[in-house]
Protein backbone atom coordinates (compact mmCIF):
# COMPACT_ATOMS: atom_id res chain seq x y z
CA UNK A 1 0.00 0.00 0.00
CA UNK A 2 1.31 3.46 -0.91
CA UNK A 3 0.67 6.73 0.88
CA UNK A 4 0.30 10.29 -0.35
CA UNK A 5 3.24 12.55 0.49
CA UNK A 6 0.86 15.53 0.72
CA UNK A 7 -2.14 14.35 2.75
CA UNK A 8 -0.60 11.16 4.21
CA UNK A 9 -3.54 8.95 3.26
CA UNK A 10 -2.86 5.42 2.21
CA UNK A 11 -3.80 4.64 -1.41
CA UNK A 12 -3.27 1.85 -3.89
CA UNK A 13 -2.41 4.19 -6.76
CA UNK A 14 -0.23 7.26 -6.62
CA UNK A 15 0.77 9.72 -9.29
CA UNK A 16 4.07 11.46 -8.64
CA UNK A 17 3.75 10.18 -5.02
CA UNK A 18 0.36 11.88 -4.65
CA UNK A 19 -3.06 10.34 -4.25
CA UNK A 20 -5.48 11.04 -7.07
CA UNK A 21 -7.39 13.70 -5.11
CA UNK A 22 -4.24 15.62 -4.26
CA UNK A 23 -2.85 15.20 -7.76
CA UNK A 24 -6.02 16.57 -9.37
CA UNK A 25 -6.55 19.36 -6.85
CA UNK A 26 -6.31 22.64 -8.79
CA UNK A 27 -4.34 21.02 -11.60
CA UNK A 28 -5.05 21.84 -15.26
CA UNK A 29 -5.13 18.55 -17.14
CA UNK A 30 -5.48 19.73 -20.72
CA UNK A 31 -4.59 22.83 -22.69
CA UNK A 32 -5.21 24.35 -26.11
CA UNK A 33 -3.24 26.90 -28.13
CA UNK A 34 -4.60 30.43 -28.29
CA UNK A 35 -5.96 29.80 -31.80
CA UNK A 36 -6.16 27.12 -34.45
CA UNK A 37 -6.39 27.89 -38.17
CA UNK A 38 -8.37 25.71 -40.59
CA UNK A 39 -7.75 26.01 -44.33
CA UNK A 40 -10.87 26.23 -46.49
CA UNK A 41 -10.78 26.22 -50.28
CA UNK A 42 -12.60 29.36 -51.41
CA UNK A 43 -13.58 27.65 -54.65
CA UNK A 44 -14.85 24.16 -53.71
CA UNK A 45 -15.25 24.57 -49.93
CA UNK A 46 -13.15 21.52 -49.05
CA UNK A 47 -11.13 21.45 -45.84
CA UNK A 48 -7.35 21.19 -45.77
CA UNK A 49 -5.91 18.68 -43.32
CA UNK A 50 -2.15 18.73 -43.69
CA UNK A 51 -1.32 17.72 -47.25
CA UNK A 52 -4.82 16.38 -47.84
CA UNK A 53 -8.16 17.98 -48.61
CA UNK A 54 -11.50 16.49 -47.63
CA UNK A 55 -15.16 17.35 -48.11
CA UNK A 56 -16.51 18.11 -44.67
CA UNK A 57 -19.12 20.28 -42.97
CA UNK A 58 -17.35 23.46 -41.87
CA UNK A 59 -18.64 23.33 -38.29
CA UNK A 60 -17.50 19.71 -37.99
CA UNK A 61 -14.10 20.82 -39.28
CA UNK A 62 -13.97 23.56 -36.62
CA UNK A 63 -14.76 21.09 -33.83
CA UNK A 64 -12.35 18.46 -35.16
CA UNK A 65 -9.53 21.03 -35.38
CA UNK A 66 -10.02 22.05 -31.75
CA UNK A 67 -10.31 18.47 -30.51
CA UNK A 68 -7.18 17.42 -32.37
CA UNK A 69 -5.24 20.33 -30.87
CA UNK A 70 -5.90 19.33 -27.24
CA UNK A 71 -2.67 18.70 -25.31
CA UNK A 72 -2.92 16.59 -22.11
CA UNK A 73 -0.41 16.65 -19.31
CA UNK A 74 2.20 13.91 -19.59
CA UNK A 75 0.55 11.76 -16.88
CA UNK A 76 -2.79 11.66 -18.70
CA UNK A 77 -4.11 9.90 -21.79
CA UNK A 78 -7.08 11.27 -23.72
CA UNK A 79 -9.93 8.73 -23.94
CA UNK A 80 -12.56 10.93 -25.60
CA UNK A 81 -13.47 14.52 -26.37
CA UNK A 82 -16.59 16.63 -26.97
CA UNK A 83 -16.65 20.08 -28.53
CA UNK A 84 -19.13 22.96 -28.44
CA UNK A 85 -18.74 26.30 -30.19
CA UNK A 86 -20.08 29.82 -30.56
CA UNK A 87 -19.50 31.85 -33.72
CA UNK A 88 -17.77 34.96 -32.44
CA UNK A 89 -17.74 36.62 -35.86
CA UNK A 90 -17.91 35.32 -39.44
CA UNK A 91 -15.40 32.48 -39.87
CA UNK A 92 -14.19 32.77 -36.25
CA UNK A 93 -15.42 30.42 -33.51
CA UNK A 94 -14.81 30.10 -29.77
CA UNK A 95 -14.63 26.37 -29.09
CA UNK A 96 -14.74 24.63 -25.71
CA UNK A 97 -13.42 21.06 -25.65
CA UNK A 98 -14.30 18.71 -22.81
CA UNK A 99 -11.83 15.85 -22.47
CA UNK A 100 -12.23 12.49 -20.76
CA UNK A 101 -8.84 11.32 -19.48
CA UNK A 102 -7.22 8.24 -18.08
CA UNK A 103 -4.62 8.79 -15.37
CA UNK A 104 -3.05 5.60 -14.05
CA UNK A 105 -6.33 3.74 -14.58
CA UNK A 106 -8.45 6.48 -12.97
CA UNK A 107 -10.97 8.55 -14.96
CA UNK A 108 -10.77 12.32 -14.92
CA UNK A 109 -12.28 15.23 -16.85
CA UNK A 110 -11.14 18.70 -17.80
CA UNK A 111 -11.84 21.30 -20.45
CA UNK A 112 -10.06 24.02 -22.38
CA UNK A 113 -11.01 26.62 -24.96
CA UNK A 114 -9.50 28.09 -28.09
CA UNK A 115 -10.35 30.23 -31.10
CA UNK A 116 -10.70 28.44 -34.42
CA UNK A 117 -10.38 30.56 -37.55
CA UNK A 118 -11.46 29.49 -41.04
CA UNK A 119 -8.86 30.76 -43.49
CA UNK A 120 -9.67 30.98 -47.19
CA UNK A 121 -7.15 29.58 -49.63
CA UNK A 122 -7.27 27.53 -52.84
CA UNK A 123 -6.60 23.80 -52.87
CA UNK A 124 -4.21 22.28 -55.42
CA UNK A 125 -7.04 20.75 -57.43
CA UNK A 126 -8.93 24.04 -57.79
CA UNK A 127 -5.69 25.90 -58.49
CA UNK A 128 -5.12 23.59 -61.46
CA UNK A 129 -8.75 23.70 -62.49
CA UNK A 130 -8.96 27.49 -62.35
CA UNK A 131 -5.70 27.65 -64.28
CA UNK A 132 -7.21 25.50 -67.07
CA UNK A 133 -4.76 22.68 -66.39
CA UNK A 134 -5.37 19.55 -68.43
CA UNK A 135 -3.41 16.57 -69.74
CA UNK A 136 -5.98 14.98 -72.04
CA UNK A 137 -8.88 15.93 -74.28
CA UNK A 138 -11.67 13.41 -74.73
CA UNK A 139 -13.31 14.16 -78.06
CA UNK A 140 -16.75 12.56 -78.27
CA UNK A 141 -17.99 12.65 -81.84
CA UNK A 142 -21.08 11.43 -83.65
CA UNK A 143 -20.24 8.74 -86.20
CA UNK A 144 -22.77 10.35 -88.53
CA UNK A 145 -25.45 13.04 -88.54
CA UNK A 146 -27.95 10.35 -87.50
CA UNK A 147 -26.50 10.09 -83.99
CA UNK A 148 -28.89 12.03 -81.76
CA UNK A 149 -27.97 14.76 -79.31
CA UNK A 150 -29.57 12.57 -76.66
CA UNK A 151 -26.91 9.89 -77.18
CA UNK A 152 -24.11 12.48 -77.14
CA UNK A 153 -25.44 13.94 -73.90
CA UNK A 154 -25.81 10.45 -72.44
CA UNK A 155 -22.17 9.70 -73.30
CA UNK A 156 -21.08 12.97 -71.68
CA UNK A 157 -23.07 12.20 -68.51
CA UNK A 158 -21.41 8.79 -68.38
CA UNK A 159 -17.96 10.41 -68.46
CA UNK A 160 -19.03 12.94 -65.82
CA UNK A 161 -20.21 10.16 -63.49
CA UNK A 162 -16.99 8.20 -64.09
CA UNK A 163 -14.87 11.23 -63.18
CA UNK A 164 -16.97 11.88 -60.07
CA UNK A 165 -16.47 8.31 -58.85
CA UNK A 166 -12.70 8.41 -59.48
CA UNK A 167 -12.29 11.82 -57.83
CA UNK A 168 -13.60 10.40 -54.56
CA UNK A 169 -10.38 8.38 -54.35
CA UNK A 170 -8.10 10.90 -56.06
CA UNK A 171 -8.97 14.61 -55.86
CA UNK A 172 -6.50 15.40 -58.64
CA UNK A 173 -8.87 13.83 -61.17
CA UNK A 174 -11.35 16.34 -62.55
CA UNK A 175 -12.95 17.86 -65.63
CA UNK A 176 -11.26 21.17 -66.38
CA UNK A 177 -13.81 22.37 -68.90
CA UNK A 178 -16.25 21.19 -71.54
CA UNK A 179 -16.79 22.61 -75.01
CA UNK A 180 -19.58 21.81 -77.44
CA UNK A 181 -18.17 21.67 -80.95
CA UNK A 182 -19.57 20.81 -84.34
CA UNK A 183 -20.56 17.14 -84.27
CA UNK A 184 -19.77 16.48 -80.64
CA UNK A 185 -18.29 17.46 -77.27
CA UNK A 186 -14.71 18.07 -76.09
CA UNK A 187 -13.98 17.22 -72.45
CA UNK A 188 -10.69 18.52 -71.01
CA UNK A 189 -9.40 16.16 -68.31
CA UNK A 190 -6.73 16.57 -65.64
CA UNK A 191 -5.08 13.21 -66.22
CA UNK A 192 -3.93 11.15 -69.19
CA UNK A 193 -4.92 7.95 -67.39
CA UNK A 194 -8.38 9.40 -66.74
CA UNK A 195 -8.77 10.16 -70.46
CA UNK A 196 -7.72 6.64 -71.36
CA UNK A 197 -10.14 5.10 -68.85
CA UNK A 198 -13.04 7.24 -70.06
CA UNK A 199 -12.31 6.46 -73.73
CA UNK A 200 -12.22 2.73 -73.02
CA UNK A 201 -15.46 2.92 -71.05
CA UNK A 202 -17.25 4.64 -73.94
CA UNK A 203 -15.76 2.20 -76.44
CA UNK A 204 -17.02 -0.76 -74.40
CA UNK A 205 -20.43 0.79 -73.72
CA UNK A 206 -21.23 1.94 -77.25
CA UNK A 207 -18.90 -0.21 -79.35
CA UNK A 208 -17.38 3.09 -80.38
CA UNK A 209 -14.30 3.59 -82.53
CA UNK A 210 -11.36 5.15 -80.66
CA UNK A 211 -8.09 6.80 -81.68
CA UNK A 212 -5.22 8.48 -79.81
CA UNK A 213 -3.00 11.42 -80.82
CA UNK A 214 0.04 12.57 -78.81
CA UNK A 215 1.43 16.09 -78.61
CA UNK A 216 4.73 17.03 -76.94
CA UNK A 217 4.21 20.18 -74.83
CA UNK A 218 7.58 20.46 -73.05
CA UNK A 219 9.91 18.98 -70.47
CA UNK A 220 9.44 18.44 -66.74
CA UNK A 221 12.01 19.66 -64.21
CA UNK A 222 13.56 16.20 -64.15
CA UNK A 223 13.89 16.12 -67.94
CA UNK A 224 10.90 13.90 -68.66
CA UNK A 225 8.92 14.67 -71.78
CA UNK A 226 5.46 16.04 -71.13
CA UNK A 227 2.62 15.06 -73.45
CA UNK A 228 -0.99 15.91 -73.98
CA UNK A 229 -3.16 13.23 -75.54
CA UNK A 230 -6.34 13.56 -77.57
CA UNK A 231 -8.66 10.59 -77.25
CA UNK A 232 -11.16 10.49 -80.11
CA UNK A 233 -14.32 8.47 -79.48
CA UNK A 234 -16.60 8.16 -82.50
CA UNK A 235 -20.07 6.96 -81.50
CA UNK A 236 -21.81 4.58 -83.91
CA UNK A 237 -25.23 5.25 -85.43
CA UNK A 238 -26.90 2.48 -83.43
CA UNK A 239 -27.77 2.51 -79.75
CA UNK A 240 -29.16 0.06 -77.21
CA UNK A 241 -32.90 -0.29 -77.75
CA UNK A 242 -32.77 0.40 -81.50
CA UNK A 243 -34.09 -2.04 -84.09
CA UNK A 244 -31.18 -2.82 -86.40
CA UNK A 245 -30.67 -4.81 -89.60
CA UNK A 246 -27.89 -7.40 -89.67
CA UNK A 247 -27.38 -10.06 -92.32
CA UNK A 248 -30.80 -9.30 -93.75
CA UNK A 249 -32.67 -9.84 -90.47
CA UNK A 250 -34.19 -7.42 -87.96
CA UNK A 251 -33.03 -7.37 -84.35
CA UNK A 252 -33.55 -5.38 -81.20
CA UNK A 253 -30.17 -4.33 -79.81
CA UNK A 254 -30.22 -5.34 -76.14
CA UNK A 255 -26.64 -4.85 -74.96
CA UNK A 256 -23.19 -3.90 -76.23
CA UNK A 257 -19.86 -4.58 -74.54
CA UNK A 258 -16.16 -4.91 -75.27
CA UNK A 259 -16.85 -8.43 -76.58
CA UNK A 260 -19.72 -7.60 -78.90
CA UNK A 261 -23.50 -7.31 -78.75
CA UNK A 262 -26.57 -9.20 -77.62
CA UNK A 263 -29.64 -8.92 -79.88
CA UNK A 264 -33.13 -10.41 -80.08
CA UNK A 265 -34.56 -11.44 -83.42
CA UNK A 266 -37.77 -9.51 -84.04
CA UNK A 267 -39.29 -12.33 -86.07
CA UNK A 268 -38.63 -15.40 -83.90
CA UNK A 269 -37.67 -13.70 -80.59
CA UNK A 270 -34.46 -15.70 -80.30
CA UNK A 271 -31.39 -14.20 -78.64
CA UNK A 272 -28.15 -14.02 -80.55
CA UNK A 273 -24.59 -12.88 -79.80
CA UNK A 274 -22.79 -10.76 -82.39
CA UNK A 275 -19.00 -10.45 -82.48
CA UNK A 276 -17.59 -6.98 -81.99
CA UNK A 277 -15.91 -7.13 -85.39
CA UNK A 278 -19.32 -7.61 -87.03
CA UNK A 279 -21.17 -4.89 -85.14
CA UNK A 280 -20.12 -2.16 -87.55
CA UNK A 281 -22.34 -3.82 -90.13
CA UNK A 282 -25.48 -2.86 -88.16
CA UNK A 283 -27.90 -0.58 -89.98
CA UNK A 284 -30.52 1.24 -87.95
CA UNK A 285 -34.06 0.44 -89.03
CA UNK A 286 -35.80 2.38 -86.26
CA UNK A 287 -34.48 4.18 -83.22
CA UNK A 288 -35.75 3.25 -79.78
CA UNK A 289 -37.37 6.64 -79.25
CA UNK A 290 -39.29 6.25 -82.52
CA UNK A 291 -40.83 2.87 -81.71
CA UNK A 292 -44.59 3.15 -81.50
CA UNK A 293 -46.94 2.21 -78.64
CA UNK A 294 -49.88 -0.07 -79.38
CA UNK A 295 -52.82 -0.64 -77.00
CA UNK A 296 -53.29 -4.28 -75.99
CA UNK A 297 -56.88 -5.47 -76.49
CA UNK A 298 -56.56 -9.15 -75.63
CA UNK A 299 -53.82 -11.47 -74.40
CA UNK A 300 -53.29 -15.07 -75.37
CA UNK A 301 -50.55 -17.67 -75.15
CA UNK A 302 -47.86 -16.67 -77.63
CA UNK A 303 -49.94 -13.86 -79.17
CA UNK A 304 -51.83 -10.70 -78.36
CA UNK A 305 -54.42 -8.53 -80.04
CA UNK A 306 -53.54 -4.88 -80.39
CA UNK A 307 -54.98 -1.72 -81.90
CA UNK A 308 -52.96 -0.62 -84.92
CA UNK A 309 -51.42 2.72 -83.86
CA UNK A 310 -52.22 4.26 -87.28
CA UNK A 311 -55.71 3.08 -88.21
CA UNK A 312 -56.84 1.54 -84.88
CA UNK A 313 -57.82 -1.74 -86.51
CA UNK A 314 -57.53 -4.88 -84.38
CA UNK A 315 -54.64 -7.13 -85.37
CA UNK A 316 -52.85 -10.11 -83.88
CA UNK A 317 -49.10 -10.27 -83.36
CA UNK A 318 -46.94 -13.01 -81.88
CA UNK A 319 -44.98 -12.57 -78.66
CA UNK A 320 -42.60 -14.78 -76.67
CA UNK A 321 -44.68 -17.15 -74.53
CA UNK A 322 -43.18 -15.96 -71.22
CA UNK A 323 -43.47 -12.25 -72.00
CA UNK A 324 -45.12 -10.02 -69.43
CA UNK A 325 -47.40 -7.67 -71.35
CA UNK A 326 -48.91 -4.51 -69.94
CA UNK A 327 -51.62 -2.23 -71.29
CA UNK A 328 -49.42 -1.18 -74.20
CA UNK A 329 -46.50 -2.73 -76.09
CA UNK A 330 -43.77 -1.40 -78.36
CA UNK A 331 -44.10 -2.32 -82.03
CA UNK A 332 -42.07 -1.80 -85.18
CA UNK A 333 -43.27 -1.83 -88.76
CA UNK A 334 -41.34 -3.96 -91.25
CA UNK A 335 -42.61 -4.21 -94.84
CA UNK A 336 -46.05 -2.90 -93.77
CA UNK A 337 -46.33 -5.55 -91.03
CA UNK A 338 -46.27 -4.78 -87.29
CA UNK A 339 -44.03 -6.82 -85.00
CA UNK A 340 -43.73 -6.94 -81.23
CA UNK A 341 -40.53 -5.42 -79.84
CA UNK A 342 -39.52 -7.18 -76.59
Amino acid sequence: MNFCVKCGNETENTVNSLCMDCFLDGRKLVSLPHHVDVSVCANCGDIGTGEFWVTKDHLDAVHDAARNAVIPIKEAKIVGTEAASIEQEPFTFVVVVKALLDISGEAAEDEASTIVRLKNTVCKRCSKQLGNYYEAILQIRAGSKDVSQKVLREAYNRVENLVDSHSVVNRQLFITKTEEVSGGIDIYLSSISLGKTAAKDLADTYCAETKEAFKLIGLAEDGRKLFRINYLVRLPDFHVGDVVIFEGRYFKLVRVSSNGAKVIDIMNHRERAIKRTDIQEFKVHQRSEDLRDAVVVNKGKGEIQILHPSNYSTIEISIPELSEVGETVKVVEIDDVLYFVP
